[in-house]
């Protein structure tokens, strides 16, 4: 929370631009970096989402979600660290292992996968999305795999695989004693206890999601970079905050059309709540399979190969003789010119130039 206090202020010091043009002058306070700030991240999201576009296959993609349920999620709250990690590795153990089987598709397939631990209204509701082509590379190398048309893989197996493994790895991890509990849960450290409680979860489904997407890959991995860098809210869905609480929109997934949308009005402590259980810990996005870090790279350009898709992509980068000021990437608010930074000062410290005042608006009587 003081990194979100700070962020933007002088306290985190900053720099001063001007316009080469007309010499408007602004001041910029540096952020915190924080990546649970709603304020920050932007670049680094941007920079997320155009690095997973350049990584994009010219195939179908797939959306799939898995979710944990409730008495897990209860779990995860005292637990983040090993749950969400569970989560992690077992939802991507699940569809390598499905999507290798040769009886559904029968290759390696790659997958990035996002956590996500909230609901619209900030309640506590974890899943992972994933991002995955539609497809895959045999096991000998040799070939692209490609899955049925509208179909990638079966649901209900995927669902029955992951509360499998998830429970085998979830009782083994309670037996290493890694597992920690409070409250109405402590009597959760008992073996018996523990194996009581999640004894109904080997009964019920667990639910999963895979679908094509509408808007295509760069659909969902644009809604996806909105949060790889921030979590549970950002400062567009706040309408008012006042003596009342906080108000902000959220969306209704029960209900249809545009009733969906709705307005949830919070005491302050409530929403700083509800912000706060979100606060994850490190590594809450990942790559597995064929884009899995180390080998990313090479897996791509041979999927590419295997398609006959073109890897000519260039980039060009902007540079600067050391000479020469530093050219910010946002043009001047006034006059749509370069603006340079002319002054850099540290944290607590004041600047010595000022910015330029805002134009006064002359109000003309024409009655």
């Amino acid at each position: 929370m003081s990194a979100i206090e700070s962020c933007r202020t002088a306290a985190l010091g900053g720099h001063v631009a001007r316009c080469e043009d007309c010499a408007h002058t602004t001041i910029a306070y540096n952020s915190c970096r924080n990546r649970h700030c709603p304020k920050c991240q932007g670049a680094a999201a941007k920079e997320w989402l155009a690095a997973r576009e350049a990584e994009l296959l010219p195939v179908p993609y797939y959306h799939v979600v898995f979710t944990l349920p409730g008495p897990i999620a209860e779990i995860a709250y005292q637990n983040k660290a090993v749950i969400y990690d569970l989560l992690f590795k077992v939802s991507a153990e699940t569809m390598l292992t499905i999507a290798a089987d040769p009886k559904h598709l029968g290759a390696r397939i790659g997958i990035t996968s996002v956590l996500h631990t909230w609901g619209s209204a900030m309640t506590h509701h974890p899943h992972v999305h994933m991002i995955v082509p539609g497809g895959g590379i045999s096991p000998d190398g040799e070939r692209w795999v490609s899955c049925r048309s509208g179909f990638f893989l079966p649901v209900r197996v995927l669902s029955r695989l992951f509360r499998r493994l998830f429970l085998e790895k979830l009782v083994a991890t309670h037996q290493a004693g890694r597992l920690s509990f409070f409250g109405e849960h402590a009597h959760l450290a008992d073996a018996q206890s523990f194996a009581a409680y999640l004894a109904p979860l080997h009964k019920v489904e667990w639910v999963v999601y895979a679908k094509r997407p509408f808007g295509g890959p760069q659909a969902v991995l644009a809604y996806l970079s909105r949060y790889t860098h921030r979590v549970a809210i950002a400062n567009s869905r706040l309408i008012a905050v006042d003596k009342q609480g906080v108000t902000f929109r959220w969306k209704d997934y029960r209900t249809g059309g545009r009733d969906r949308y709705k307005r949830m009005t919070l005491a302050t402590g409530e929403f700083i709540r509800r912000f706060l259980i979100h606060v994850l810990p490190h590594g809450f996005h990942r790559h597995y399979g064929l884009f899995a870090s180390g080998t990313r790279v090479d897996n791509i350009a041979r999927a590419r190969r295997l398609l006959d898709a073109s890897m000519a992509q260039s980039r060009t980068a902007d540079t600067t003789s050391s000479g020469e000021p530093k050219p910010l990437s946002h043009p001047c608010p006034c006059c749509g010119g370069r603006m340079v930074i002319i002054e850099v000062f540290e944290r607590g410290a004041t600047p010595r130039h000022r910015p330029t005042a805002p134009p006064i608006a002359i109000r003309v009587d024409t009655s």
